[in-house]
């Protein structure tokens, strides 16, 4: 979309137009689904963390300046919103990991056939990054953002987002050389 057709649209959305904001929600819901899921790795969560971002992007659009694109600004609410989401799932799972019937049946669970799928184990990799690396290499390479873009979004220097992509795609190749055996 333009810039100047997307910079009418929030706009008129800012003066109360719930049709401007509908189009808005239209051209980037595809765009929040899939930074989302890139944290998530769950369908329900994803489309749950796109539309509270939406919600969030509705509550505060009064508030935005036009410093940055809208494109940028909600993908900055989406990547929030997905982190938290998940250090809520990593503190749940760190509880359920202490509780010993939750060990007992993880130990005598065999592993799938999925396991041996190399998209499972890419994802895998993917979200065994820390926190900001994921999210570097999410943006990045998943949605295909400038470094640049990923640096507002983060509000970080490109170096650190550089950086942070240099040691994540580091350490999923060493977490994937098994593949190339």
């Amino acid at each position: 979309m333009p810039a100047r057709d997307e910079q009418h649209l929030v706009l008129v959305a800012k003066n109360g137009s719930h049709e401007a904001f509908r189009v808005l929600v239209e051209r980037y819901m595809k765009q929040a689904y899939n930074v989302a899921y890139g944290f998530v790795n769950d369908h329900d969560d994803a489309n749950d963390i796109a539309q509270e971002s939406f919600v969030r992007v509705f509550q505060s659009i009064g508030s935005f300046r036009g410093d940055s694109q809208f494109g940028t600004w909600l993908y900055r609410i989406v990547t929030n919103v997905s982190l938290n989401r998940v250090k809520q799932r990593t503190r749940k799972m760190v509880r359920e990991e202490t509780n010993p019937e939750v060990m007992a049946q993880i130990g005598h669970n065999p592993s799938t056939a999925e396991d041996t799928d190399v998209q499972m184990h890419i994802e895998r990799a993917l979200h065994q990054l820390p926190t900001l690396q994921r999210a570097v290499v999410i943006l990045r390479h998943i949605d295909g953002l400038s470094t640049k873009q990923v640096s507002s979004i983060l509000k970080c220097s490109e170096g650190t987002i550089k950086t942070h992509l240099h040691r994540g795609l580091k350490k999923m190749r060493q977490n994937l050389q098994f593949l190339n055996a």
